[in-house]
């Protein structure tokens, strides 16, 4: 028997067989994580967006995915939409403080400036916001979206990444 007393932090890209695994993590982010901010009704709403897994793995598969893993097994995910946004970071609350989400923006932010973008942006979450702000992001406007009947707010917040060097 082999035991790791510090199992390795990973990241690979995201595959379809990983979509039931990250909608789990997805609902129970949002379940766990979020209900200083949002009401039960909230989160439920939100939450139901991976409900329909196939319509849930076709967002993943719109984006760049990637999976965050521990000892091979995922505990998040974030994605990159287009080239400059990031469309989803979520970690499973096990996982939560142990620097899943930090080590996955540093990567989209990364892949973010290979692919040209000079400045990164996202749709905050309320209990979102304050890890984005201590990245160097800054608030640039409030938005309510509308889901299921419910209203949710968030924070467009944007970074200026750091300026490629020539070759």
């Amino acid at each position: 028997m082999t035991a790791e007393a510090h199992p390795t932090l990973a990241v690979r890209p995201a595959l379809p067989v990983d979509t039931p695994l990250l909608a789990e993590i997805f609902r129970a982010s949002i379940t766990e994580l979020t209900e200083d901010d949002y009401s039960p009704a909230q989160q439920e709403a939100w939450a139901a967006a991976a409900d329909d897994e196939a319509a849930f793995g076709g967002r993943l598969a719109k984006t760049l995915t990637i999976v965050a893993t521990i000892g091979g097994s995922p505990v998040g995910f974030a994605s990159l939409e287009g080239t400059d946004k990031i469309d989803m970071l979520y970690v499973h609350p096990g996982a939560a403080g142990h620097g899943v989400a930090t080590m996955l923006v540093d990567a989209l932010e990364k892949l973010a400036a290979a692919r040209g973008a000079s400045r990164l942006a996202v749709d905050a979450s309320d209990s979102a916001r304050g890890f984005f702000e201590a990245r160097g992001y800054k608030a640039q406007r409030r938005n309510t979206v509308a889901l299921r009947g419910e209203w949710l707010a968030n924070t467009t917040m944007h970074k200026k990444l750091a300026e490629r060097s020539a070759p």
